[in-house]
């Protein structure tokens, strides 16, 4: 991730850019809940990057690396997918489905109250989100709508500060188009909006009003393997991150005998 970040008018820092590499691990395991099909996964990501700006007018540059937040994903489908064998799987007949689904971000990553670049971030945030796909031939159209909520970080820069924020709403949709098994394109685009931050209960910081917009490839290299190439950028960034993210995944799928 390579960009700009848009900080809040009343910080002493401006101009900033950052550049950001990272590497991920992560699970994921299906399951029935109540005749309905449930996806968990979680990803435990290691980060690393250079941030610089300027602090007071003064050029700075700073380096982390470290572990970043751990994220949890617990997704159940409510309508149009059951939880099916393969071979029900394989046979089924496409309709829509609506899906609702719970992200928890836990705060694993390296943290330090004394810094105000950190690679973790010392709170615990949770997305409620529900969505709807529609599968029409080699095509699928999905959007979902979903808000983040966020606990306190009792330790913000330059320590001891309390830091709240207010829920962020997100709402995405996207576009696919499958070629042939494991082959397929999607470009998918979201906006967030609101997360003002308060410190020790002053008033609000600037709020998020910010688009993104982005395509990815999955391509199949074997049986039960595929490499994915994703590339996201800003359409518009009032205020937090404005990056190019480029993506690089390889994904393996056990399915049961």
């Amino acid at each position: 991730m390579t960009g700009g970040v848009v900080s809040d008018a009343s910080l002493p820092i401006s101009d900033i850019q950052a550049t950001v590499y990272g590497t991920t691990i992560g699970l994921g395991y299906t399951f029935p809940v109540g005749g309905r099909q449930a996806l968990l996964t979680g990803a435990l990501p290691y980060a690393w990057g250079t941030v610089s700006g300027n602090v007071m007018e003064q050029s700075r540059s700073v380096h982390r690396s470290g572990l970043a937040n751990a994220k949890f994903r617990l997704a159940v489908n409510l309508h149009g997918s059951p939880a099916m064998t393969l071979k029900e799987f394989a046979q089924r007949k496409q309709t829509y489905i609506v899906a609702a689904s719970l992200t928890v971000d836990a705060p694993t990553g390296q943290y330090s109250g004394q810094k105000l670049i950190n690679v973790g971030v010392n709170r615990f945030a949770f997305k409620a989100e529900i969505g709807v796909s529609l599968p029409v031939k080699k095509f699928e159209m999905g959007v979902y709508a979903g808000t983040w909520f966020f606990t306190v970080n009792p330790n913000f820069f330059p320590g001891g500060v309390t830091r709240t924020q207010d829920p962020i709403p997100t709402l995405q949709g996207y576009v696919s188009y499958t070629f042939r098994q494991s082959l397929w394109l999607s470009v998918q685009s979201n906006w967030y909006g609101g997360g003002a931050a308060h410190l020790n209960d002053g008033p609000p910081a600037q709020r998020f009003n910010n688009s993104r917009l982005g395509a990815t490839l999955s391509v199949p290299v074997a049986r039960s393997q595929s490499v994915k190439l994703s590339y996201g950028g800003g359409v518009t960034a009032r205020f937090g991150s404005n990056f190019n993210t480029l993506t690089v995944g390889w994904q393996y799928t056990r399915l049961p005998k």
